[in-house]
């Protein structure tokens, strides 16, 4: 067996890379993770850095078992002191924090209810200002149907919003709609989001732009001379995927421009395209964006605005990183342009120079084996704070000096301090060799107290969504797969599959047209390597996955017999039907090569219903009652094959008012308890009861 043929693991700690100022207090370790302790994890998001980098906001999420959701609240950290105290207390979510200039109040949206009340205290989302000294909080907008995003002037003076209207067609079947209003119409109503100005020292409000478009997101420019949208006709997702722009308006003259679109519509890999993350440099004319193809690489683009007929700069980006994300940020008080890309399993910050129009050096922000969450600099650009996931904590807070090349992170909170207790599963990097010879990646998680020598393990497969999407060297505890089941004595592998981002352009494509093949491929190779080194048991395997997870999960059952048990969640079972019934059919027309009727042979074969014939796997099915992207039709299909004309054991479950992803505290609670018990029955041959 040659080099490349054996099971390589990597496992280096975090704190050992990125120096002591990383780590926390030795705990002893005592406790076993079990399915409740997801529910007191805190999450972190939405870094922000106050303008002097003497204080910083996040967004926290909490599980509330009484609210039956998770709950985002704003926190507030000196970085000096590390002392963290909470500023809101609703029961709905804050989203979306900014500084004002001067570092003394916080924006943010949020929304309250009280009975008969007109806006802002309607229910609506509006925004909303708090004081960093005295924590009092007030409504800054009262629009009767919400704000959809909201940015502060560079100044401070003014606050530029989004509001909501509905507007109605007047094509020639407008009147029949009118007169038949009980049935729902496919078309003929959207919202649209005009744009106002409020002027903070005065509170006079202004409407500067109503052209009836949807604005998915908007920037405006230092001097507030222009602000860039990326709009669509109509608000049905679709209109994303190819059939979005992005426009500047001219605050004085009152011209509303469109950039050329060559460069990522008829050049690019597919049309199917969602634009996204608007940024100006301080010079208030080169605004950066991007967009993100399904199946295909990613693109940042540069775009002079004086001279918008000309092409934009395609950014390049550093050797086998995947764009991700849509939080680009020029560096204050420099030529740079950050952003965040996928690296082996690993989120860098990146930041690189443009000068006149054309690209310099690149160069990663923090160094090591990071997974970055979101990121913020101070108004000088000198200090960057950021979340972090490392390998013996979740999200966390970290500052660093954003100008060295070997900036050395500084750990500021520690918003689970529990997890100091908890054994910890041991995560590692594996590689093995596909069947054409090419490398995959992926995470395998043991045990905490695991020996090679205590003999094998029983193995679950936990396959990450997307496909254009890869699952992070970083500690994890969630109810789609990780740390419950290493705690149970369970190996976990979750592979990097061929169509994972971090890997590079090629490794990415090479899905394209493939699916429900090289995918599955590379996931068997994975298994068949780690059963070959003696880690895992090939008597003794199950699998599971979420969206595209799901889909791979119905597409290894019915290509091997070997897995003992399943758990798809979410998943395609066929590509006609997708195509047919999802909110982002583009999707599907990328990795198909074509529409329906143009690649019929493609569809047919990306289909597990093709194949369901060959599936003798227990299956557990877990579907949202009202997923647009994977509809439940496909659930649907899944159980009636396997119940009803393959006897096979199968249980459907369906989640009332659910869509693609699990909001409610009963239901994510349900899908792990179902997942385990299943498990263990058909895999360990334990009880149901």
């Amino acid at each position: 067996m040659n080099k490349l043929n054996k099971l390589t693991l990597i496992a280096t700690a975090m704190t050992a890379l990125l120096g002591s100022s990383m780590s926390v207090s030795a705990a002893e370790r005592t406790h076993d993770i079990i399915i409740d302790d997801f529910f007191d994890i805190g999450g972190m998001g939405s870094v922000t850095l106050s303008p002097s980098g003497k204080q910083a906001v996040w967004l926290e999420s909490r599980w509330d078992k009484e609210l039956d959701k998770s709950q985002r609240d704003l926190w507030i950290l000196d970085t000096k002191s590390r002392q963290t105290k909470r500023l809101t207390f609703t029961n709905e979510s804050e989203s979306s924090p900014q500084w004002s200039p001067n570092g003394e109040y916080v924006y943010y949206l949020g929304k309250i209810k009280q009975a008969d009340a007109k806006a802002p205290y309607n229910g609506k989302t509006q925004v909303f200002r708090i004081s960093v000294n005295n924590g009092d909080s007030q409504p800054m907008t009262k629009e009767k149907e919400g704000v959809s995003s909201f940015e502060l002037s560079h100044d401070g003076k003014s606050l530029y919003f989004l509001a909501n209207k509905t507007v109605t067609d007047t094509d020639e079947w407008a009147s029949m709609r009118a007169s038949h209003s009980a049935p729902k119409y496919g078309h003929g109503e959207r919202k649209t989001n005009p744009l106002y100005q409020l002027d903070l020292e005065h509170f006079k409000q202004q409407l500067l732009l109503d052209d009836d478009k949807v604005v998915w997101e908007f920037k405006v420019n230092n001097d507030g001379s222009k602000i860039a949208r990326i709009t669509t006709t109509d608000n049905e997702l679709v209109f994303l995927e190819g059939w979005s722009d992005v426009e500047v308006f001219n605050t004085k003259t009152k011209q509303n421009d469109v950039l050329a679109d060559e460069q990522w519509r008829e050049k690019a890999p597919s049309p199917y395209g969602w634009l996204l993350g608007l940024a100006w440099q301080e010079n208030n004319t080169e605004l950066a964006f991007r967009i993100d193809f399904d199946g295909h690489p990613g693109k940042l683009f540069i775009n002079n605005t004086k001279v918008i007929d000309k092409p934009s700069l395609e950014v390049s980006r550093p050797d086998l990183i995947t764009l991700t994300a849509s939080d680009l940020t020029w560096r204050p008080n420099s030529d740079e342009i950050c952003y965040r890309g996928a690296d082996h399993a690993r989120v860098k910050l990146f930041c690189t120079e443009i000068d006149d129009g054309e690209q310099g050096d690149t160069r990663t922000v923090i160094p090591g084996d990071m997974v970055i969450g979101s990121y913020s600099f101070s108004q000088n650009g000198k200090s960057v704070a950021f979340s972090h996931n490392g390998l013996n904590h979740f999200y966390d807070m970290f500052i660093a000096d954003a100008n060295s090349s070997r900036a050395k992170p500084q750990r500021l909170s520690n918003i689970n301090p529990q997890v100091d207790s908890w054994k910890l599963p041991q995560v590692s990097v594996v590689k093995w060799t596909a069947p054409d010879g090419s490398t995959v990646e992926g995470i395998l998680d043991l045990p905490a107290d695991y020996k090679k020598e205590d003999g094998p393990l029983p193995l679950i497969v936990q396959i990450h969504g997307g496909p254009t999407s890869a699952t992070p060297y970083a500690l994890q505890h969630r109810s789609y797969g990780r740390s419950t089941f290493t705690a149970k004595g369970w190996a976990l592998l979750s592979p990097n599959y061929r169509g994972s981002t971090g890997y590079g352009d090629k490794f990415l494509t090479d899905l394209v047209g493939r699916e429900h093949d090289i995918e599955v491929n590379d996931i068997i190779a994975g298994v068949d390597q780690l059963i070959a080194d003696g880690i895992v048991d090939g008597d003794k395997m199950a699998v599971m996955g979420w969206s595209n997870g799901g889909y791979l999960t119905n597409a290894l059952i019915s290509t091997t017999e070997r897995f003992k048990a399943a758990s798809s969640g979410a998943g395609v079972f066929d590509q006609r039907l997708q195509w047919m019934l999802e909110d982002t059919p583009g999707h599907v027309v990328n990795f198909m090569e074509g529409l329906p009727w143009e690649k019929p042979d493609a569809y047919t074969h990306g289909s597990t219903l093709s194949h369901a014939d060959k599936i003798k796997t227990p299956t557990l099915i877990h579907i949202g009652e009202g997923d647009q992207r994977v509809p439940l039709g496909h659930a649907q299909g899944l159980y009636r094959a396997l119940k009803h004309y393959l006897d096979v054991p199968v249980e459907l479950v369906v989640y009332p008012g659910e869509g693609h992803g699990l909001s409610k505290y009963q239901h994510r609670k349900a899908k792990m308890e179902w997942d385990q018990k299943w498990f263990e029955h058909y895999v360990l041959g334990k009880p149901a009861e």
